[in-house]
């Protein structure tokens, strides 16, 4: 019988059952460090970095959790605030022109629709896409579509307004549109 992560948390909080902890970093791992590599433009190192810092910090702040909200949207949080403050210390690698285009990049694929064996190439367009947004879009546009979280855990996650997560999807989406034209259907 597989324990809830509510039942782990307590484990954790009640004896310092560190094989409770591993199981919630066994769970949650994957989908930390996804996002984190997508807030990091691929950067798999440094996300693996981040993640490690972050699930430090969710074991040392355990206690906060009051499960408002499910673990993973908590874990998310501190993902995320743990990736800005490495931002706020690193230049970020890529920047958001406004004119770069994926269609450009790609010549030969301006108007015409993906075929099957396009997918490895669509799916390092979109991740090369997905880089040139703003992190605040790309966090809010990752935790809405990749993993699967309503706009308002995203807005719990990002600890940012729900209005503000909407906008940055909106954005996001039209951005990432623009940016991948090329494979879009004529």
């Amino acid at each position: 019988m597989s324990l809830s992560d509510h039942d782990l948390i307590a484990r954790v909080l009640a004896d310092d059952d560190r094989h409770a902890f591993g199981e919630l970093v066994r769970r949650h791992q994957s989908a930390v460090r996804n996002f984190l590599r997508r807030l990091t433009g691929g950067r798999q190192a440094w996300a693996d970095d981040l993640a490690q810092e972050t699930f430090l910090a969710a074991y040392r702040d355990l206690a906060r959790f009051r499960g408002g909200s499910a673990f993973s949207t908590w874990l998310f949080g501190i993902a995320y605030n743990i990736h800005r403050s490495a931002r706020r210390r690193e230049r970020p690698a890529v920047e958001w022109t406004g004119d770069a285009s994926v269609a450009d990049a790609k010549p030969g694929h301006e108007q015409t629709a993906p075929a099957p064996t396009d997918t490895v190439d669509l799916r390092q367009d979109l991740a090369g896409a997905l880089a040139q947004l703003p992190p605040e879009e790309r966090a809010a546009i990752h935790l809405c579509y990749a993993e699967g979280l309503t706009h308002e855990e995203a807005a719990a996650a990002l600890a940012c307004p729900l209005g503000t997560v909407k906008t940055h999807v909106l954005r996001a989406k039209e951005k990432l549109r623009r940016l991948l034209r090329a494979w879009a259907p004529a």
